[in-house]
C-alpha cells in the first residue's frame, strides 16, 4: 500500500470538477448550445451518409436516418427560440442532408416519409 494519503481534489483524483463544468455551461447562451448540438448532429449525419473523405467506410443509412430526424426535430422545436441568422444555415444543411439521404437510399422513401420530413415537409431536389 502507498504511504500517500488519498487526495480529495478533483485535479489529482482524476474525477471531473462538476461544479466548474456547471459554471461553464451556465455562462453559455442557450442559442449557442442549440446551434452546437445541431452542428454535431449534422456532422455525425454526414459521416453516416458517407459524405466525408472516407466515403462508404462509415456509411450507415439507418444511423443517418436517426440523426437527420433528430436534427429536424431540434430545429423544429427551437425555431422560435433562435434567430433567422442561426436557423437559416441550419435549415439549409438539414435539407442538404435530407437530399443526400434520398440519393443514397436504394429504395427511396415516399415524399414526406424521409428522415425529418415529418417536421419539414417533403423535400424535393
Amino acid at each position: 500500500m502507498s504511504e500517500t494519503p488519498p487526495s480529495d481534489t478533483p485535479a489529482t483524483s482524476g474525477d471531473p470538477d462538476f461544479d466548474a463544468m456547471a459554471r461553464d455551461i451556465a455562462e453559455v447562451p442557450a442559442v449557442e448550445v442549440i446551434v452546437t448540438v445541431a452542428v454535431n448532429l449534422m456532422s455525425a449525419a454526414a459521416v453516416k451518409l458517407g459524405l466525408t473523405e472516407e466515403g462508404d467506410k462509415f456509411k450507415d443509412l439507418d444511423e443517418a436516418r436517426k440523426l437527420v430526424h433528430a436534427l429536424a426535430g431540434l430545429l423544429d422545436a427551437s425555431a422560435t427560440e433562435i434567430s433567422s441568422f442561426h436557423a437559416a444555415p441550419l435549415r439549409d444543411g438539414l435539407k442538404s442532408l435530407q437530399l443526400a439521404f434520398r440519393e443514397a437510399s436504394l429504395v427511396p422513401d415516399e415524399p414526406g416519409q424521409g428522415p425529418g420530413e415529418k417536421y419539414t415537409g417533403a423535400v424535393y431536389g
